[in-house]
């Protein structure tokens, strides 16, 4: 290697003296990209977001409708040119609903029948997914299937040979007969999504607990349910909201007015005269609190009981 002097520097040789250009492209040569991609992840980003406020404002719509509505005048509910706002709010809907002849016996209906069918598909569904999930027996596959079958087959296909059994059985026009057609419905479902919360749990906790003298209800009570507690709430918010929203069902199995639930109460709003819309906007806006105030109670425990009753490893 030769020695060179540059004007003003001494004791540099020539390749010092250069800049390293190679170098200087090797280090810059992979950041030159991340502009470009970040532009990219950025446009995808606003895409996406953007696709769900669409959707979210089309879900939302038919809701804000609703209460739009029960909160106008009746000619503001009829004019052809859509009020986006009420101009005049009015609670005549409101009390117009409250005071139509059943309410409270219909929401005393609704109450019982709801509440009974949501602890009985919860109690059912909890020891059937347990037994499907933990124990080998012969069918269980087959059992699984058709469970699965039963629970794509629409309601409505269902309903007369379940009015034909009920007849026969003399459970028409009762609570009882209501409750287990509900229970009937919601059933497959509660199984299926409580067996995949059971199958998720380790086989290990359960084997600790037997080694520390629990039996087998101990084990499902202390050990399998808090840990299944968010499938257990995921199939009562379900079945909660199958059972309130019912009409057809309720329609069908039951003769006696003074029975009916509130769903067969909403329809009494639409006569050969018309259709009171104000009346029913509000009567479906007081028909939905407690689906809300149900969602509401239980929605914090949903993730509760992901990690109560774990063991360390």
């Amino acid at each position: 290697m030769t020695t060179t002097t540059t004007p003003g520097v001494t004791g540099v040789t020539a390749s010092e003296a250069q800049p390293d250009v190679t170098g200087a492209g090797r280090a810059s040569g992979p950041t030159a990209p991340v502009a470009p991609v970040r532009a990219r992840r950025r446009k995808r980003r606003v895409v996406a977001n953007t696709i769900a406020v669409v959707f979210c404002l089309v879900w939302v719509f038919p809701i804000y409708w609703m209460v739009n509505t029960a909160f106008k005048p009746a000619d503001e509910v009829t004019t052809l040119t859509p009020i986006w706002l009420p101009l005049r709010p009015t609670l005549e809907n409101f009390t117009r609903a409250l005071t139509q002849d059943g309410f409270l016996v219909y929401l005393r209906n609704s109450a019982i029948v709801v509440v009974a069918a949501v602890l009985l598909s919860i109690v059912v569904g909890f020891l059937a997914s347990a037994a499907l999930s933990r124990f080998r027996f012969r069918g269980r596959r087959a059992i699984l299937v058709a469970i699965l079958f039963v629970q794509m087959i629409p309601s409505g296909a269902l309903l007369i040979p379940l009015f034909l059994s009920f007849q026969s059985l003399g459970l028409l026009n009762s609570y009882i007969g209501l409750i287990l057609a509900y229970v009937a419905s919601v059933l497959p479902f509660s199984i299926w999504v409580m067996r995949g919360f059971f199958v998720a749990v380790p086989v290990e906790i359960e084997e600790a607990a037997k080694v520390d003298g629990a039996g087998t209800f101990r084990i499902l009570w202390s050990v399998l349910f808090p840990l299944v507690m968010p499938g257990v709430i995921a199939t009562s918010v379900f079945a909660f909201i199958a059972a309130w929203n019912d009409y057809l069902t309720a329609y069908v199995m039951l003769k006696d007015q003074g029975m009916y639930t509130l769903p067969v109460w909403l329809a009494g709003f639409s006569t050969d005269k018309g259709t009171d819309f104000g009346g029913l906007m509000a009567a479906s806006v007081l028909f939905s609190i407690p689906v809300v105030v149900f969602f509401l109670i239980v929605q914090r425990r949903l993730v509760s009981g992901m990690t109560a009753g774990a063991v360390k490893g």
